[in-house]
């Protein structure tokens, strides 16, 4: 018994660490031992990696322990969706990710793993858009202008993305069906780096997300043609939207949430969700979203159940259209 109570007690110390309880005569060190590992699917810097680390810290106060963020690079997000599918499940590995990571891949990959039934939905934290951008030398200066150069250059023009089947590739083949234009896809390992190449003149488009972007813009390092919503950002209201700039209805929202490995115990879910759902509530993370063209959802839909419905629902509405485009890993 001595032992088996010896094996109990180490389980429910593990769970204490994250939930911030007191467990018999436990130090308080082991209580604060088992840091929370955030996992970012792509490069430091990028658009992702930016929300996450707004967020861990924040994370951190809340759950009384370290939360680590660690990039694990690669294959559109595959291979860090791989990592937290097969991590232990109680709580200590989680990852952030998005429409491209938590659907596209679905649909564009032979995963290891399936986007839907290995991972435990956490908390949708953010809705987001993409910007259609350019480098700051290019001569459009209007997206009908950059159309029309396309179309003059074809085959020429370089695109950045994120990697081969991620967002920003799916945004730019869509954009070409639309426009009847043609142009060459550079993969990067992030939208960090696709961005450092743009600003240095290297590629000279991205179709890229408005926290990556919005940065460089208002700094004036890139040229900003419109944005993939129906609405302007108040963050940026002198970008037009796709409507405006003559390409109506291209819309493609760039959404973030939280996730966990398949079978994490519901009580660990449900504090992490509480802690994310606290975070976000803060003025300062709610102005920093903002400022990077990020809107949190109410909090109605930022609960596990509503995560899950919405993945579920973009699921079925972007395979078939991805499918269908015949978009592949390059």
């Amino acid at each position: 018994m001595r032992g088996l109570w010896a094996g109990l007690r180490g389980h429910v110390i593990v769970i204490c660490a994250l939930m911030g309880c007191a467990v018999g005569a436990a130090p308080a060190s082991a209580q604060s031992s088992r840091s929370v590992t955030l996992v970012v699917p792509f490069a430091a810097g990028g658009p992702t990696d930016t929300l996450a680390r707004i967020l861990s810290e924040r994370i951190a106060a809340e759950l009384h322990t370290t939360v680590v963020v660690e990039n694990v690079a690669g294959a559109s997000g595959s291979i860090a969706g791989a990592r937290v599918a097969r991590a232990t499940p109680d709580g200590t590995t989680i990852t952030i990710g998005h429409w491209g990571t938590h659907v596209l891949n679905g649909a564009i990959f032979k995963l290891p793993y399936d986007v839907l039934a290995d991972f435990e939905p956490v908390a949708t934290i953010a809705m987001g858009t993409q910007l259609i951008v350019g480098r700051k030398s290019l001569e459009a200066n209007s997206l009908k202008d950059m159309i029309a150069w396309l179309k003059a250059n074809p085959g020429k023009a370089t695109a950045g993305t994120a990697g081969a089947g991620t967002g920003a590739h799916v945004a730019g083949v869509f954009f070409k069906e639309k426009t009847g234009t043609d142009f060459q896809f550079v993969p990067y390992r992030g939208a960090g780096p696709a961005m450092i190449d743009l600003v240095a003149g290297q590629i000279d488009i991205m179709f890229d997300q408005a926290s990556n972007s919005l940065p460089q813009y208002k700094n004036g390092a890139i040229k900003a043609f419109a944005v993939t919503s129906p609405t302007r950002l108040a963050s940026a209201p002198d970008i037009p939207t796709v409507d405006e700039a003559g390409l109506p209805g291209l819309y493609i929202s760039y959404w973030h949430g939280i996730w966990a490995p398949k079978n994490t115990p519901k009580d660990i879910v449900a504090k992490l969700n509480a802690a994310i759902v606290t975070v976000l509530a803060d003025p300062a993370v709610k102005q920093r979203f903002a400022e990077l063209g990020q809107e949190i959802p109410p909090v109605a839909q930022q609960t596990p159940a509503a995560l899950a419905a919405f993945q579920k629902a973009e699921t079925e509405k972007w395979w078939p259209i991805v499918k269908a485009a015949d978009i592949k890993p390059e």
